[in-house]
């Protein structure tokens, strides 16, 4: 746990920021005027359950290091809480209902707000401009605003959806190795081999696979690989085509209309290289002929952190939404569509 501690740093209250994705929580606590202070982390991803988001595991998790970044930033206490969390688009009832409370009776928090991570890495990306993200990691959903409302796509998980995602990458790429196993059409020697390195005989997956509780982590790991793969092997590259069309679909539905609208990739996949941006570029010309793809401005935690600033300061002016983001107090009651808190 690392962090920065100054001198002129406020006695008055400050935010949490939350990042909680398939590869564990990101947390920031700082304050207005001074931006983050400590930094803090868990590699252990919010298990899912018969009720959704685990908000238990959460929380479990979440109060020890809030607490101590607190300490470590030198502040009184925590006035709000930015948690954008993944899957809660469709798996966040139980976060709705349990976290506001939570977070008053154990961090004092007098104000939540919870986003898709979607919507945290719209933030972060783009700001308050109208445009379009495809967050892409483990899971992939898309997400546009013209700025009076939110508009999604896919984000349905690795079993119904995530179309174009590391999961859905790597479980394709782990199709064409055992194809290759068995020697079926449409199988890849190389991602056989790649396959078997990192996760030994072929054979042998199913058993390793599938009493995971994380397997969409797991299948995203082997994303890179295929990624690796792409360059001289035509599976590999076809899998990546396929993806970057998943991709600029979801993103050509949620686009807002307009001159030149911005998109931007964020999430993991954003490093994969050529061999996935190439053919995106491509798709997404093909689709959106008048967008324009940019660097975006910075992740999912980036875009906690200026949310939680702007309802901080008093500036918070993003649409709401019931199922992507919504301000609430600790009795549950939430955030108008404008935005304002109702306390």
């Amino acid at each position: 746990m690392t962090g920065a501690r100054t001198e002129d740093v406020p006695a008055g209250p400050g935010f949490l920021a939350v990042d909680s994705g398939g590869s564990g929580l990101r947390v920031v606590v700082g304050a207005v005027g001074h931006g983050p202070l400590a930094r803090g982390g868990s590699g252990t991803p919010v298990r899912t359950g018969a009720r959704g988001i685990d908000a238990g595991h959460l929380m479990q998790q979440l109060v020890p290091l809030a607490r101590a970044l607190t300490v470590e930033a030198g502040l009184a206490r925590l006035e709000t809480a930015v948690i954008g969390a993944a899957g809660l688009a469709g798996l966040g009832n139980a976060l709705r209902a349990e976290l506001p409370g939570a977070l008053a009776r154990e961090l004092g928090v007098r104000r939540v707000a919870l986003a898709a991570d979607a919507v945290t890495a719209y933030v972060g990306a783009l700001g308050s401009r109208p445009g379009a993200v495809i967050a892409a990691g483990t899971g992939l959903i898309a997400v546009g605003t013209d700025l009076t409302g939110w508009r999604r796509a896919d984000g349905w998980g690795h079993l119904l959806g995530d179309c174009g995602s590391g999961a859905w990458i790597g479980r394709a790429g782990l199709e064409a190795a055992l194809r290759a196993h068995d020697g079926r059409r449409g199988g890849s020697a190389p991602l056989l081999a790649r396959a078997e390195e990192m996760f030994g005989p072929a054979a042998e997956l199913p058993g390793r696979l599938y009493p995971r509780t994380d397997r969409p982590a797991v299948l995203a790991s082997f994303a890179p690989g295929v990624a690796e793969c792409a360059g001289a092997d035509p599976v590999a590259a076809d899998i990546l085509r396929a993806a970057a069309r998943h991709m600029a679909d979801s993103a050509a539905v949620v686009c807002p209309g307009g001159d030149a609208p911005l998109i931007a990739l964020t999430g993991g996949l954003s490093g994969m290289g050529d061999p996935l941006l190439v053919p995106l570029d491509e798709e997404l010309a093909r689709l959106l002929p008048s967008a324009r793809r940019v660097t975006p401005e910075g992740d999912p935690l980036h875009g906690s952190v200026r949310v939680a600033t702007d309802l901080t300061a008093g500036t918070f002016t993003l649409p709401c939404d019931e199922n992507l983001l919504c301000v609430m107090t600790p009795a549950g009651e939430e955030a108008s569509p404008a935005g304002a808190v109702r306390t």
